[in-house]
């Protein structure tokens, strides 16, 4: 699920934003590759002017750019690169300053954004404090119906208290809050702009008016996308070298590979393992695998379901393997995990060593058992029916691990059918419980979005959490993560949301299957891309250059 469906590292204290190096860890390579064998967040850096860079969109076209409505990973591919925020990403999912030069608390009850006074939109009208105001506003408007309103739960006030100031007033300290100025939650929109608009800012009859290195250019439903260069970008370091980026939207994987084996499509995110495969070896260009707080999970859809028992879920999990899931269907490019918000997520923060002490108690990733599984399966009780497992509709990596898990159930007794969904029914199902009603397990591709484990899981645990379909609840959990939000101490907040794992990880109704690396090809004549996750909440393309001075 999004971070909602949805990655970062962690702001501390005071927030001092620090721009921190590139990592880069050891793993296996993947995809049939004999290219990349290590984990990298960034590639060499882009060198010349480019006149356009073609780049593909394998989960599809848009449903909107609207920063208040952004939760998957086209529109955020997209819009990540139009609508600077408060605070900006770093491929390492570090932050540093944005359109905010400094954001600290004054005291526990008001986040104080300074702004910088020399950035406009792209028409050449100048960034104000009221335009940051209403931007921020529209997530705690319920007309705008956008995705983030639970992160602003806590805050009483937003006004402007100087020229170039704005203040958060809230009802105690929320180390979340200037985290989450780091991903779309901390757009900055022109107001003006906006209410012209109306309902369709974001769409390709309304437009957008942002501050980013690129401005929306054309946009022709179900043909392709058009950024253009703004000239006039307020980030010196960050002057695009690209003059246009077009995005194609291609779904279909071997529609994918022809393009990228063709040079006619330069490059793109998320690219699937088959066509890693035939990638592999091509002269075009090359594979590049990055880290990622993408989670993989089987998740029941509604309360009633037979599969919202943990101890069923826990009898699938103990048959699923997962090391030949991993293998077979991801490519090797993924490892286990343990819970709902893969180590990376935490990996930047001051604390991430008491994080990941918690994370190697944890139990242990089952090894199939199919003895065990059946011992499980009867404190459950028979169930009684097939059940119906959704994945989206032609998405061949969603299907090959769907039949892989249904082939094991069924050496459990449990029948599974699988029922493909279209993009947008599949999107709106994780908002829409009357999408849900007659599915009993879904396979969702996650990702974390923020630095912030805490505010991820409450949206799955917690009563009231946009995530939790299952109505699960644990008192002592939501005491927990509410703790590990409010603690201005990072040891601290570590500390409430280790306990809070220890808790849900073995009761939530969930099966936790892998977390996998990002895989990004690039042609050989353009550079400059992140390689990591964090690409969904950052700028990217201004990264990209040409090869050759």
């Amino acid at each position: 699920m999004p971070a909602r469906k949805q990655l970062l590292t962690a702001l501390v204290g005071a927030v001092v934003l620090l721009v921190t190096a590139a990592c880069t860890d050891a793993a296996d390579g993947g995809g049939g590759s004999s290219g990349p064998t290590r984990l990298t967040s960034t590639t060499g850096p882009g060198k010349s002017a480019v006149d356009r860079v073609t780049w593909a969109l394998p989960y599809g076209e848009p449903t909107t750019l609207d920063p208040a409505k952004v939760g998957d990973y086209s529109p955020q591919t997209v819009e990540a690169n139009l609508c600077d925020t408060l605070t900006r990403m770093n491929p390492d999912f570090s932050l540093r300053p944005g359109l905010a030069k400094k954001v600290s608390w004054e005291g526990d009850r008001a986040l104080v954004l300074e702004l910088r006074p020399d950035v406009k939109f792209w028409d050449g009208s100048p960034m104000t404090a009221q335009d940051v105001v209403h931007s921020l506003e529209r997530h705690r408007d319920p007309k705008t119906q956008g995705l983030y309103g639970q992160l602003f739960a806590g805050v009483t006030t937003i006004k402007a208290t100087g020229p170039h100031q704005v203040t958060l007033r809230t009802k105690g300290h929320d180390q979340t809050l200037p985290k989450a100025l780091s991903s779309s939650v901390g757009a900055v929109s022109k107001a003006a702009y906006v209410k012209k608009a109306g309902a369709a800012y974001g769409t390709a009859k309304g437009g957008l008016m942002c501050t980013g290195p690129y401005k929306l250019g054309s946009w022709k439903s179900g043909a392709g996308l058009n950024l253009e260069r703004n000239d006039a970008y307020w980030d010196p370091e960050l002057k695009p070298k690209a003059a246009r980026i077009a995005f194609k939207f291609i779904t279909n994987s071997d529609t994918l590979t022809g393009a990228l084996l063709s040079g006619e499509v330069d490059g793109t995110y998320e690219l699937p393992p088959s066509s890693a495969k035939a990638l592999g070896k091509s002269a075009k260009g090359a594979i590049h695998l990055g880290p990622s707080t993408q989670n993989v999970l089987l998740i029941p859809g509604h309360a009633k379901s037979p599969a919202a028992d943990r101890r069923l879920l826990d009898a699938l999990s103990q048959v699923i393997d997962r090391d030949a899931l991993i293998k077979n269907v991801f490519g090797g490019d993924g490892t286990t995990l343990k819970s709902l918000v893969p180590p990376l997520t935490w990996r930047g923060d001051p604390a991430a060593a008491t994080y990941d002490s918690a994370y190697e108690k944890l139990p242990a990733v089952p090894k199939p058992d199919l003895a065990r599984a059946k011992k499980l399966l009867k404190k459950a009780g028979p169930v009684g029916r097939p059940l119906t497992a959704a994945i989206p509709a032609g998405d061949q990596r969603g299907l090959q691990a769907m039949t892989f898990i249904q082939a094991a159930a069924k050496k459990l007794g449990v029948e599974i059918k699988i029922r493909q969904l279209q993009p947008t029914e599949m999107s709106s199902l994780f908002y829409d419980p009357a999408i849900r009603k007659g599915l009993d397990l879904v396979l969702t591709f996650g990702y974390v979005a923020m630095p912030d484990p805490a505010s991820y899981v409450a949206e799955s645990v917690v009563p009231g959490g946009i995530f939790n379909w299952t109505n699960y609840r644990n008192d002592a959990v939501t005491r927990h993560l509410d703790e590990a939000r409010t603690a201005s101490d990072p040891a601290a907040s570590a500390q409430a949301y280790a306990k809070a794992q220890a808790i849900f990880t073995t009761t939530t109704p969930a099966v936790f299957l892998a977390t996998t690396h990002e895989r990004m090809f690039m042609n050989k004549r353009i550079s400059g891309a992140p390689a990591s996750f964090a690409y969904a909440g950052m700028p990217w393309a201004a990264y990209l250059g040409g090869t050759s001075k």
